[in-house]
């Protein structure tokens, strides 16, 4: 069964098509729901939530864009109200001794494991990890992330800048062994 019969079985609420579709959308936007709140026993909550809200809304889903950027939205836009909801959330937070200073050395990313960067991303304080991922891995814009989560463009991107210095900090970190 191919992708497209799957979800228009979904629409028809066949359980098989859902446990097929949940069967191979599950690792992908488990990633997703990861990068962006950092634990695991949430990040799975959240993703059952997201599921939740898939098949109740699937035929919603027209064909005008890609399934999956579509299905991506949904998990994404339910991570950031999970963010919201925690009220431990701050968009303001410092971190000492944060530079935007990048060397050229023979440390690089690509010299990393993607489970290793995700591990750092997943370090980071939750307002540079929630910017960070819309930014530099979703690709909202600034005012796009703004609107997000209701704050200014100015401070989505100085929440992005302290998040690339973050990153960057804990490479060198990384890089000397500390």
């Amino acid at each position: 069964m191919n992708l497209d019969e799957i979800i228009n079985n979904c629409k028809q609420g066949k359980h098989s098509a859902q446990q097929m579709l949940f069967d191979y959308l599950s690792p992908k936007m488990m990633t997703v729901c990861l990068r962006y709140l950092g634990n695991r026993e949430e990040a799975e909550d959240v993703c059952q939530i997201s599921f939740v809200k898939l098949f109740k809304n699937i035929h919603d889903f027209n064909k005008d864009g890609s399934f999956e950027g579509w299905v991506r939205r949904i998990f994404v836009n339910t991570s950031l109200d999970q963010i919201r909801k925690n009220k431990k959330t701050k968009y303001h937070m410092s971190v000492d001794d944060v530079g935007d200073k990048l060397e050229n050395n023979d440390f690089t990313l690509e010299q990393m494991a993607a489970e290793d960067i995700l591990k750092l991303v997943k370090e980071m304080p939750t307002g540079y990890r929630t910017v960070f991922n819309m930014f530099a891995i979703e690709g909202y814009s600034h005012k796009e992330i703004a609107d997000h989560l209701a704050i200014t463009e100015n401070t989505s991107k100085s929440q992005f800048k302290r998040a690339r210095g973050y990153l960057m900090n804990s490479l060198e970190k990384l890089q000397h062994g500390k």
